[in-house]
């Protein structure tokens, strides 16, 4: 089939696609596993892929807005010592 195997200079909005894919952070396989879905037509299995995606980057967001929180702490507290 030529989808699989078409260039993606050949197509601007794939390739836009892929890029997008991975400005957000995807992997490779995330981003040829979402590929394959599109070219299947199954959009609720992107979307599925897309939020699964979504949610382990709040996740890692909201651990490391932690490790900030304790070192404003940290700060504060020697900065109240002064």
């Amino acid at each position: 089939m030529r989808k699989e195997k078409e260039n993606s200079s050949d197509n601007p909005y794939q390739y836009s696609l892929k890029q997008n894919l991975e400005d957000a952070g995807c992997s490779d396989e995330m981003v040829q596993q979402f590929m394959e879905l599109r070219d299947k037509g199954e959009e609720e299995k992107q979307l599925l892929l897309l939020s699964g995606h979504r949610k382990s980057l709040l996740d890692r967001l909201h651990r490391e807005e932690k490790k900030i929180d304790c070192l404003d702490y940290l700060v504060y507290r020697l900065q109240k010592k002064q």
